[in-house]
């Protein structure tokens, strides 16, 4: 088969669509016919060199996909070739074929195509656990997403907005606050212009916020909570080093939790799996019916996976970048 591979780490033209080794599904495992992937954080930071995989997972870039079960491994037993899927990958999503533990797969929900679904499982699941399954986030909150016209960000957004609660954004562009707004975003505020603390404390403050920045926002997060506030941090674009005030957090008697999805076990408790069902049975009737979507930005063919993480290093992207495979 063919897949993207990174010749050293660097920029988006260290990416070469080369013949690499055909995987083979072990026991409890199904090898899927690739449709799509999409460009995640992550990958870009793994092209750099900066975020290797974990053991045991492959060193090709892709962290979720969409395509055709081709063959099932020993022990599968849900799962039938034919059957059209996407799934949360540890790695391998940029390529022709891809194997993944079987509990990782989620239905293609209703209404969509694999091309759009490619958008979804990665940022799902990264919004499902951390904001409902960790945060509990209700209806009534007020929840501030960072990074809101990201992949992440985009779905959380709507997440946040089907469940009831009043959602806070922070963007770098006015073009990417306009499409905040438009997917439910009631307080846009713009980095580089505006304090997003006073913003937020205007309205009362945050009872959940989803933080991609970490270091840079730790203090000033702190500051925009609300009493009994939850801060999530899933990134650490600025940084990973900080000083946290915990008097000021006392104070608020306010809760601080860092999570990741790429490095979770298969199976068990807070595991992928664990995750994957409870986004398949509460969060995939909402894709059905139209009240989350897929925010794409643009579809490319996988070989032109480099364009693809311009794209993403430009930080113009309002939602997804999609790699179709031929």
């Amino acid at each position: 088969m063919h897949a993207i591979t990174v010749t050293a780490p660097g920029g988006p033209e260290v990416l070469t669509w080369s013949e690499v080794p055909d995987p083979e599904p072990g026991p409890g495992q199904v090898l899927i016919d690739v449709a799509a992937t999409a460009v995640n954080r992550a990958d870009v930071l793994q092209r750099r060199g900066l975020y290797p995989p974990p053991p045991g997972a492959s060193d090709i870039l892709g962290l979720e996909c969409s395509g055709t079960i081709a063959a099932v491994g020993d022990g599968v037993r849900d799962r039938q070739v034919g059957d059209r899927v996407c799934a949360l990958l540890a790695g391998g999503g940029y390529a022709e074929k891809v194997v993944v533990t079987a509990n990782q797969l989620l239905p293609i929900p209703d209404g969509l195509d694999l091309v759009a679904a490619a958008a979804l499982p990665e940022v799902a699941c990264t919004v499902w656990s951390n904001l409902v399954m960790i945060g509990g986030m209700r209806s009534g909150q007020l929840v501030l997403v960072h990074g809101g016209g990201g992949g992440i960000g985009t779905h959380a957004i709507q997440v946040a907005v089907a469940l009831g609660a009043t959602v806070a954004v922070t963007a770098g562009s006015e073009h990417k606050l306009a499409a905040c707004r438009d997917l439910g975003a009631s307080i846009t505020v713009n980095y580089h212009e505006d304090d997003f603390v006073t913003a937020v404390r205007d309205a009362g403050g945050a009872d959940l916020i989803l933080d991609n920045m970490g270091a840079k926002y730790l203090g000033r997060n702190v500051d925009a909570l609300a009493p009994d506030g939850q801060l999530c941090v899933i990134g650490m674009q600025g940084g990973a080093v900080g000083e946290l005030n915990l008097g000021k957090l006392i104070a608020k008697r306010g809760r601080v939790f860092a999570t990741g999805l790429r490095g979770r076990p298969e199976a068990g408790r807070s595991s992928k799996a664990e995750i994957v069902s409870e986004v398949t049975r509460r969060l995939w009737p909402l894709v059905a019916d139209g009240t989350v979507r897929p925010v794409v930005h643009t579809e490319l063919p996988i070989t032109e996976a480099a364009r693809g993480h311009e794209l993403l290093d430009s930080a113009d992207t309002v939602g997804k970048v999609v790699l179709t495979v031929a």
